[in-house]
């Protein structure tokens, strides 16, 4: 019994063994634009450290105000102390965020120029939890606002690249 070689397809337009299939400029479009995402969120994260002075008395001013009603409803005030820990944890806080946001756009940019569909839903997924971000921040108004805005236009931009037809079609191609 002799056993037959199982079919290639064969098909003219079937890429060559462990050629990789050309890239389309949705996704070198959309590389750069996460590119671009973390440069705005290194520079919202840079601001936030520029503004720390004004951020800590901001949050010195709501905490004052806030004990100040607790105060009158009999409720536990914070000390000075606690306060000043407090403005100085917000900012580190802030900056921290700012920093793994650039390290996320960097991620998401790797991942998706090499073509991988887990890197397109993970930056979905990012990119929806941005929008909720976007939507929380939208009461306050200020400069890192702004930079919100921006990195969710660009993401919205970039996302709408990973999901288009050519990119979809690159992408399968490359799980095959």
């Amino acid at each position: 019994m002799t056993y037959q070689p199982y079919p290639t397809g064969g098909g003219s337009n079937q890429m060559a063994s462990g050629e990789r299939p050309p890239q389309p400029a949705t996704v070198r479009i959309a590389v750069r634009l996460m590119l671009a995402g973390a440069v705005l969120a290194l520079l919202s994260a840079v601001i936030t450290l520029v503004l720390s002075s004004k951020i800590k008395d901001a949050v010195t001013k709501a905490a004052q105000k806030a004990n100040a009603t607790n105060a009158r409803a009999g409720k536990a005030t914070l000390t000075a102390a606690q306060i000043h820990t407090l403005a100085n944890v917000t900012v580190l806080l802030l900056a921290v965020l700012g920093i793994i946001g650039v390290l996320l756009w960097l991620w998401m940019a790797w991942a998706n120029n090499k073509g991988s569909n887990w890197a397109r839903i993970v930056a979905t997924v990012l990119f929806a939890l941005n929008t909720i971000s976007l939507l929380f921040s939208l009461g306050r108004a200020s400069l890192t606002v702004s930079f919100i805005l921006l990195e969710w236009l660009v993401g919205l931009i970039a996302i709408v690249l990973l999901w288009r037809k050519d990119t979809t079609a690159y992408i399968g191609q490359r799980v095959r």
